[in-house]
Parts: structure tokens; sequence; C-alpha cells
């Protein structure tokens, strides 16, 4: 399972992320430097299977938030180097989650618990359908309005499965 973290800011830099010397993927991978305009700077790997959410394109000034597992290794330098898992570009009255999703629809960190209705649309990475059941899973959650109550409460506007 998957333990997702998140760092947002305004991207200050996108190059060519090199994974070795003459290499075939040469433009494939990009680094993405990340800053939080409080003193906290992040690099994000974004590889080809990177899922942006809403399939956004982004560029230098845009404001992000980078999801990243926290079990995977990363190399200790400043700053820090995550491999993106999830890209999402802020967008107003819009907000994403990134977790796992228990029996309940609860997040991992127990902070959103999600209301699914029958309109809400259920996807797959690539946008087909998903025809499964979204609990027990990592969901890609994009939601507006929540209740104040603990866990937060929403009816996502799209639920993306990350199978």
């Amino acid at each position: 399972m998957m333990d997702f973290r998140s760092f947002s800011g305004k991207v200050i830099m996108i190059n060519d992320f090199f994974v070795m010397q003459n290499d075939p993927d040469m433009g494939c991978f990009k680094l993405f430097t990340v800053d939080n305009g409080n003193g906290a700077v992040v690099n994000f790997v974004v590889e080809p299977t990177t899922y942006f959410v809403n399939h956004v394109n982004v560029k230098v000034g845009d404001q992000v938030t980078g999801f990243y597992d926290i079990n995977v290794p990363v190399p200790l330098i400043y700053p820090p180097q995550y491999r993106a898992v999830v890209m999402a570009k802020e967008q107003r009255d819009e907000f994403v989650a990134v977790s796992f999703f228990n029996q309940q629809l609860v997040s991992s960190d127990g902070s959103l618990q999600l209301n699914i209705n029958a309109r809400t649309p259920i996807l797959l990475e690539n946008g087909q359908t998903f025809s499964g059941s979204p609990v027990n899973r990592n969901l890609i959650v994009v939601y507006s309005a929540t209740t104040r109550s603990i866990p937060a409460q929403t009816t996502p506007k799209q639920i993306i499965v990350m199978c």
C-alpha cells in the first residue's frame, strides 16, 4: 500500500531529468522545482507514468501540488527529490486528495470521507469508466465543498482509481 504525502507551491523551474548518461528516454523525464513561498523547495521527478489531474499542462509559474509515496527511497540531497505519483495544478474551487480509502471510504489519514452518488464519475487513470468498487483502494479524488465534521465529508466531482 502506498502512503501519500504532498507538497504545494509555485513551479519555479522545469528541466529535463536524465536517468542515465546517453539515456534513450531523454526528454521523457522532467524535474519540477517547486517553492512553497516559505523557504521550502522540493524537486519532483515527473515520469511518463505521473498522473496529471485533468490532464493539464504545467508550466513555470503555476501553483501545483505534487503527491509522492513516502515508502519509496529518496536520495539524501537538498532540496529533497521525490518521484511524483500525481501532480495537480491549482484550480479555483477545486481540491485534490490522493490517499488509500478504506471500506467506509475514509482516507488513510482520517481527514476525508467520500459520499459517492450515482452521478459521481469513477474512472481509471486512462479515462475509462471503472466498473469495480472504489473501497480499499488508492484513489485520486477531485472535490469542492466539504462538511466541517471530522472527518470532513464530500461528494466528489470525480474519482480516479489507481490500479
